[in-house]
């Protein structure tokens, strides 16, 4: 009998754990969809500053040495990595993709690095690798906005300019689809825009004040929109994966109460066919 009464406590509690994971699994689908159409919204317009800024590469008279954040290192001696993950767990093995590809580039590198955090669970992971952890960012929320997330692109750029980081790298999940996220890794910093074809350059535009100074003050913010966007690629990945983790939870807790209910219905069976050989025991015996 106490065995019984284990088995159908066991099934009561994966049931009250299967309506948690169902109810979590909701919330990140409802949240997923909101972060998906921010991130894919965001390609349109990193995808046309990119254009933009390419023609204007391409047609301005400046070398881009003259630019500050276009300026490739003969040597590179000290590397930054923007390291973008969730605060929270349950996203299956998406965290453990992401701190993984960071820290193979890492070794890879060879050099001093320097890590930017955002998010708790990357940044944690890097600490426990004693890397050099220069600044960690937690708490953006499920939908920052762009003035939340500029003093991670500000540290970047300053400690670019100063030459105390010669190159700084970008590390997100990239959102693909629902059940695929991929881990990414590009350079940010120098700047380097698709090279483009003098036949294929705008033509027909006229620049105010001058091509020069527009190519200037956008290439801060391209550097601003590509960490802000990768913010939101990671966001939708985050959601995406967490919903597939508590899918896969709750199916996973409806499979082991259905073999838990068997396993009780046979126990029951077997305790009520012991009382009734029991008592048909007893009944032969007063007889």
């Amino acid at each position: 009998m106490s065995n019984i009464r284990q088995i159908k406590r066991r099934i009561k509690g994966i049931q009250s754990t299967a309506k948690i994971t169902k109810a979590m699994e909701m919330i990140a689908a409802s949240k997923m969809r909101k972060a998906q159409e921010r991130g894919i919204q965001g390609r349109d317009y990193a995808n046309k500053l990119t254009q933009v800024i390419s023609d204007l590469v391409g047609m301005t008279k400046e070398s881009s040495t003259t630019y500050p954040l276009m300026q490739q290192r003969e040597v590179v001696n000290n590397i930054g990595i923007i390291h973008i993950t969730a605060d929270r767990g349950q996203t299956g093995g998406l965290l453990a993709n992401l701190n993984r590809s960071a820290a193979k580039f890492i070794l890879e590198q060879g050099k001093p690095t320097s890590v930017i955090s955002v998010g708790r669970r990357g940044g944690d992971f890097m600490r426990r690798s004693q890397q050099n952890v220069i600044a960690e960012f937690s708490g953006l929320g499920d939908y920052p906005t762009q003035l939340a997330t500029l003093p991670i692109s500000r540290i970047a750029v300053d400690d670019f300019i100063d030459h105390k980081l010669d190159a700084v790298y970008i590390s997100y999940a990239q959102f693909v689809s629902t059940a695929v996220q991929k881990p990414v890794i590009e350079q940010l910093l120098p700047i380097v825009p698709p090279h483009k074809e003098e036949e294929e350059l705008v033509s027909d535009c006229i620049f105010e004040p001058s091509k020069d100074e527009i190519l200037s003050n956008l290439l801060p913010r391209y550097v601003e929109m590509k960490v802000y966007h990768a913010i939101l690629e990671a966001i939708a990945s985050e959601q995406s994966a967490r919903m597939l983790a508590m899918r896969n939870a709750t199916d996973n807790a409806m499979d082991l109460i259905s073999e838990l209910t068997l396993v009780y219905n046979k126990a029951r069976q077997e305790s009520i066919t012991t009382e009734l050989l029991d008592i048909i025991s007893g009944t032969a015996a007063l007889s």
